[in-house]
């Protein structure tokens, strides 16, 4: 498993540099960004997004960032997944779901209604994730698998541990759930407990199972740093190649004629980096935040950061230029031109940040490259940088009225010739051009979209960990922007910004005395109470499995209901039911065919990476002008099996092509957003 996988020895030089990594971190202040974000990763059926700070949902679209305050809402028959590296969450259809808190250590999810499952790979940097329902709060205390239901009124969660431990949290009152055990909470004022009895996952558990096992047998986490999101999307979709000056490489296998990275997307406004990219491939995500982009022979190559380190994003790591009729503050009709940084080359933020995060953002994400010219790049202090990727066909200009509204960047590139480069500077930093509506919304403003219901949308939460302050509105942000010269603004100026109010409606836990603690026995059979427990009883009674323990499996458990009270949290306010939709017919249609998932989430054998990658290969050069670039990959050492890649029957179909994902869908159909 990872966490096995990382405790392994990495050699002296891996180990140096990974002590400098952390000793930048623990230097770090609180003026720097989150070096985490989740990546919207997968999403099926109507999936809405609401970004924080604004009162508008949009379409929600593939490669996007999310971070605290950010919203998504899964309708009828949908599916989402969210991927943060050491964590993926996803979410079954008639769900509500908000990051109340996500940095670096905490990720504090508010689970208004529907199904969330959770599959945390590692702890091992100090990572906590707290759930916040309406009836408690669960903080997941182990690396495992985890799936919390609410029912629609928001009167019941159900909460299951395949592997891990949980950790229930009530006023006063905390209960353990472990491995392989199901406990079911109802109330809320007063909040009832129980066992529930164990059955054998369904077809969203087996979805998700599936997707886990994909990640965990990656051949390309032999090079990538773990916790590096979409790593494993790089398998089908290109190859690792073995190169005398960057290391191992990752090409893609398909792509159209004349394609740069950091072309074909858009560009939208995320606080606090600012500017960032989104990817139309499937597998454009950990290669245009993370690592480094070089032209080497014939073709366009990821590198990688050093793998022992733990990655640190960014939201594009390009350089920008700039000249006559390029991006200035306030022109009309500017353009705005950028390129991929290379290998060594510095990231320059936009944003303000200390000096231990400049550090880690370039080590851990591009080799060879010292503090001290890291820090002279900031400081401007070096002006003649000659970057390897500043050339006519590396660089990517549109109209500012096209990079300001989210649209894709492919069909309005402007012409960059030799002749206007050579008239063109280059800037490290993103140019301080001011977002718009559009720019946070993204690809999907203006589409018609589902909302939640309001009542379930403003319902409160239970919480164990004070959440921060609402975000900003964009309006208010976008008048400082503007008097910051359209430059993003540092965490501390956002926070002064900041209404009083919480993200989300929470009642938070506050400690009772015991005397206040209500304890009554239940019936023996787990039928006693079916005005409590409608759905999960019955389900899970008729799910049960005789190849599970027996102990978890009897018909009739003998268990004990336990009430305590919150104070002074009022009762969540309960939406009206629907007469023509259960409580639980929401988490789609997904396909049990394959008998191999009639396990409970089974963990992956112990996958250890060697420190020296497989023996390089020879390489043949590919023509510059291309359809196709492919090259032979060395076998990966730890894992025997080979993901050829795909190969489109017309060239105008390369780029999109990229392989089907597993679906939840019986056809295994290609994720889709409908609009």
């Amino acid at each position: 498993m990872r966490t096995l996988r990382a405790t392994a020895a990495r050699g002296i030089a891996a180990l140096a540099l990974l002590t400098l990594a952390v000793a930048g971190s623990a230097r770090a202040d609180e003026t720097d960004p989150p070096g985490r974000v989740a990546r919207l990763s997968y999403v099926e059926g109507a999936v809405s997004f609401e970004p924080a700070g604004m009162q508008e949902w949009t379409a929600a679209e593939r490669n996007r960032p999310l971070t605290s305050g950010d919203r998504l809402w899964t309708d009828q028959e949908s599916v989402a997944e969210l991927d943060l590296g050491d964590a993926v969450l996803r979410l079954g259809g008639m769900t509500g779901f908000a990051f109340l808190n996500l940095d670096d250590r905490l990720a504090q999810i508010q689970l208004s209604a529907g199904i969330l499952l959770v599959r945390v790979w590692d702890t091992a940097n100090g990572e906590t994730y707290e759930i916040d329902t309406p009836n408690l709060a669960l903080q997941l205390q182990q690396p495992g698998v985890y799936r919390v239901e609410v029912d629609e009124p928001g009167n019941t969660t159900l909460v299951k541990v395949s592997e891990g431990l949980a950790l229930a949290l009530g006023s006063g009152e905390s209960i353990p759930i472990g491995a392989q055990q199901v406990m079911v909470f109802t109330g809320s004022t007063t909040l009832s407990y129980s066992a529930a009895t164990l059955g054998p996952p369904d077809d969203l558990d087996n979805w998700s199972a599936t997707r886990d096992r994909q990640a965990e047998e990656s051949p390309s986490r032999q090079y990538v740093a773990d916790n590096t999101p979409g790593t494993y999307e790089l398998d089908d979709n290109g190859r690792w190649q073995s190169t005398p000056e960057y290391g191992y490489v990752w090409a893609p296998a398909v792509v159209v004629a004349a394609w740069v990275p950091y072309r074909f997307g858009h560009w939208v406004w995320i606080p606090p980096w600012g500017w960032t990219w989104v990817d139309d491939a499937p597998w454009g995500y950990a290669t245009f935040h993370y690592g480094r982009w070089v032209y080497w022979r014939g073709g366009w190559c990821w590198a990688p950061g050093p793998r022992p380190l733990r990655p640190v994003y960014a939201p594009a790591l390009v350089a920008w230029s700039r000249g006559p009729g390029f991006a200035g503050p306030g022109a009309p009709g500017a353009n705005v031109g950028w390129f991929p940084l290379g290998p060594h080359e510095v990231y320059v933020p936009a944003y303000r940040v200390s000096d231990a995060y400049l550090r880690n953002v370039n080590i851990t994400n591009t080799t060879v490259v010292s503090n001290t010219y890291i820090t002279d790049v900031y400081q401007n202090r070096v002006t003649n940088i000659r970057y390897v990727n500043s050339t006519a066909a590396a660089v990517t200009a549109v109209p500012q009225s096209v990079f300001t509204s989210a649209q894709r960047v492919v069909g309005h590139t402007m012409p960059v010739t030799s002749g206007t480069l050579a008239g063109m500077s280059v800037a490290a930093a993103a140019p301080p051009v001011t977002p718009a509506r559009q720019s946070v919304l993204g690809a999907g403003s203006g589409l018609k979209v589902v909302h939640p219901p309001p009542a379930l949308a403003n319902r409160p939460v239970i919480a164990h960990t004070p959440p921060p302050r609402a975000t900003a509105s964009f309006d208010t942000q976008l008048a400082a922007i503007r008097a910051n010269g359209g430059r993003p603004l540092a965490r501390p100026d956002l926070a002064r910004l900041q209404p009083g109010t919480p993200t989300a409606p929470v009642h938070m836990l506050a400690p009772t005395k015991a005397s206040q603690l209500q304890r009554q026995a239940q019936p023996q059979s787990s039928k006693a109470h079916p005005s409590q427990l409608p759905s999960f009883t019955e389900r899970a009674r008729a799910l049960e499995s005789p190849s599970l323990p027996p102990a978890t499996h009897s018909t009739e458990p003998a268990t004990t209901t336990r009430t305590f009270v919150y104070s002074p949290s009022p009762p969540a306010p309960t939406p009206p039911a629907h007469p023509d939709r259960p409580p639980w017919a929401s988490q789609g249609s997904f396909s049990a065919d394959d008998p191999s998932h009639a396990v409970s989430h089974p963990s992956a054998s112990p996958v250890y990476r060697p420190e020296t990658p497989p023996a390089p290969v020879e390489i043949t050069p590919a023509p510059v002008v291309h359809t196709t670039h492919a090259a032979p990959s060395p076998p990966p050492p730890s894992h025997p099996q080979q993901h050829p890649a795909p190969q489109p029957a017309h060239p105008e179909e390369s780029h999109n092509k990229s392989r089907e994902d597993s679906s939840p869908k019986a056809d295994r159909s290609r994720d889709r957003v409908e609009r």
